[in-house]
């Protein structure tokens, strides 16, 4: 029987020797080794790299307007390009309070972040440290040799040092992806020397489309009092659902700041539309879409990838994957085997229903998240404000086979924005190229546009040119053709990848990769059987 007293005097003694570490010094300019980063990394700073600065981020995580969780996904990384684009101007001068040291080798070669490899702080902890779930990149060092890390939640504060070297093995040139990076700050210079940050036109460019949505609700509205039968009512369904569609992206325009620029004017328009009109939450909207887009398409960080146990765009997902959004494991059960195994053929009668699925993820963020939220009572006064006229438009109606005809129209006319969401990245690349890889190539190789006409864009509300939007999610919707311009100019001169597609081809893709993935668990069963019955030699 292993000796656990020893295992936790080993543990206590590494925590004295992190407590007796002097204090870091108050020098702004100070030189901070790498050595020097990982030590302050194990002892719980969360320490990020902006523009060779090192910022201490360990006090601003908790009230982090982006969520905590996007903070912790660069401790030991450069972060500098994800925290121009996500952040105004006004926003980026307050960096410099967070200042703690410069970082002396340059390029920095990032470190791999503790929530990457399923470690969390811990203050009850006697390493400091615990392990929330299995990860892959924590589970490949475990399975080392070396016997040391074989206790590896008992001991996490010693070995982290070591764990923070750990990276995908993909051999990717750090001088290259640097390039990348300098030539992506200067595309964003071009892009603001051209205005195209800044609203365009009358109302901010929405004109048209303030328009269209009182034509839509007004639609509702009168062909609900004016009706006397099923048709009628089915046809202010329609029209309640189609503006429900169009509302949606303005809150996800006004949840990345980029209708007036201003955080809190465009938090309060996003939140009158997504909780008292639609029903929904911006909060867990931006608290889920910010991770989306920092950790996009990687399936155990990116939430808008982790639909198990409907779809799997991968076959990663059939050993049971730890999410560090969710914080539980995907289990791949037979129910999900099941739905993965017919995943393409269900796919848009799921997506069409998905609506009501956004019920639960808002209501289960604000019930278990959002209490300390200055927000908080705002959404949900929203949200009561929404089920009264709501409810109060399904008690008019005559019956209660024209109720659920007329809840069910409604939210089915809503499905076409998720499948524009998923459109745009459910037939890209799901690998893990690690922490070194730019933020541009990272963004491009993950992302896809759909080729439209302008008279049609309306309908996808900016979501159909994703590549220049995870690019630069602060650009104005109505700007991002003109800008679109600019990124795939940047992309024949850096020789990466721009795809785009039309909206048909694009969904054959996402249906290919569905099958695809059906397929392979199709076969891994036909090989289980065959190996029970004893037919593999």
């Amino acid at each position: 029987m292993p000796d656990s007293s020893g295992s936790n005097r080993l543990a206590q003694v590494e925590q004295a020797r992190l407590r007796k570490t002097p204090l870091p010094s108050r020098d702004r300019t100070a030189p901070i080794s790498r050595t020097t980063l990982k030590q302050r990394i194990v002892a719980g700073e969360y320490l990020v790299i902006y523009q060779d600065q090192v910022l201490n981020l360990t006090r601003w995580a908790d009230t982090h307007p982006g969520g905590k969780l996007a903070i912790l996904h660069f401790v030991g990384r450069d972060a500098t390009d994800e925290m121009n684009a996500y952040h105004s101007a006004r926003d980026i001068k307050r960096f410099a309070g967070f200042v703690c040291g410069q970082i002396e080798s340059r390029p920095h070669r990032p470190l791999t972040p503790p929530i990457a490899l399923g470690l969390v702080r811990d203050h009850n902890s006697l390493t400091g440290w615990r392990r929330e779930g299995s990860v892959e990149l924590a589970n490949k060092f475990e399975q080392q040799p070396d016997a040391d890390k074989q206790d590896l939640p008992s001991q996490s504060a010693r070995l982290l040092p070591e764990m923070l070297e750990l990276g995908p093995e993909h051999d990717l040139d750090l001088s290259l992806e640097a390039s990348h990076s300098r030539a992506y700050r200067d595309l964003k210079s071009r892009i603001e020397s051209a205005g195209l940050f800044t609203a365009p036109g009358t109302f901010m460019g929405y004109g048209a489309d303030i328009a269209r949505y009182c034509l839509l609700g007004g639609l509702a509205a009168w062909l609900y009092f004016a009706s006397s039968s099923m048709l009628g009512w089915f046809a202010s369904a329609v029209a309640l659902g189609a503006f429900w569609h169009q509302l949606t992206f303005v809150a996800h325009d006004a949840g990345h700041t980029g209708i007036t620029g201003d955080n809190v004017t465009d938090r309060i328009l996003g939140t009158v539309v997504a909780d008292w009109v639609g029903g929904l939450s911006l909060s867990w909207w931006k608290d889920n879409h910010n991770i989306h887009h920092l950790v996009t398409n990687h399936p155990e960080h990116d939430p808008d990838i982790q639909h198990i146990p409907f779809f799997a765009i991968s076959t990663r997902f059939f050993s049971g994957l730890w999410s560090t959004y969710y914080k539980r494991v995907m289990a791949f059960d037979a129910f999900s085997r099941a739905m993965i195994g017919l995943q393409h053929k269900i796919y848009y009668f799921v997506l069409s229903l998905a609506r009501f699925n956004l019920y639960a993820n808002s209501y289960g963020f604000l019930a278990l998240k959002m209490p300390r939220n200055r927000w908080f009572a705002f959404e949900v006064a929203g949200l009561a404000f929404f089920w009264t006229w709501f409810g109060m438009l399904l008690k008019g109606l005559p019956n209660a086979k024209t109720r659920v005809m007329y809840l069910l129209v409604s939210h089915i006319v809503t499905s076409p924005v998720h499948v524009q969401i998923v459109l745009s990245h459910f037939a890209r690349s799901t690998d893990d190229l690690g922490p070194i890889e730019s933020f541009p190539s990272r963004q491009l190789r993950t992302t896809m546009d759909v080729i439209c006409s302008p008279w049609i864009e309306f309908f996808h509300g900016g979501l159909h040119l994703q590549v220049t939007h995870h690019l630069f999610p602060r650009i104005p919707r109505h700007n991002l053709r003109k800008a679109s311009l600019f990124v795939k100019q940047f992309c024949k001169e850096q020789e990466l990848e721009y795809a785009e597609y039309s909206f048909t081809e694009g969904n054959q893709r996402v249906l290919r990769v569905l099958r695809d993935v059906s397929n392979q668990l199709s076969l891994l069963r036909k090989v289980a059987a065959a190996d029970a019955r004893g037919e593999l030699h």
